[in-house]
């Protein structure tokens, strides 16, 4: 299960994370991942109909806030990111993107 949600600002701005995920914080010295509720929920949404979504907001040139595996797999899919812009915090995969 993964949640997307969309802001409308000057840029868009596309979160996209592993619902088991949300709410969750991650912390390892200094370095902090906070999974918060209020900016990751979003709607629940099958990962052919995410991807697509995915390429038509790097068409429109938004920009990506990425938590979890499932969710990390479908933007690689989509090409928003590479493996290797992937970081990882306390095993938990995460990406931002400004394409």
């Amino acid at each position: 299960m993964m949640h997307l949600k969309i802001y409308k600002a000057y840029r868009k701005v596309v979160a996209l994370c592993d619902g088991d995920l949300i709410g969750k914080k991650f912390v390892d010295g200094e370095k902090q991942l906070d999974v918060k509720e209020s900016f990751y929920t979003g709607e629940v949404l099958e990962k052919d109909k995410i991807i697509h979504i995915l390429k038509c907001e790097a068409a429109d040139d938004s920009t990506f806030n990425i938590v979890g595996k499932e969710s990390i797999a479908c933007a690689i899919e989509a090409g928003i990111i590479d493996k290797g812009g992937v970081l990882k915090l306390q095993n938990v995969p995460f990406a931002l993107s400004l394409l």
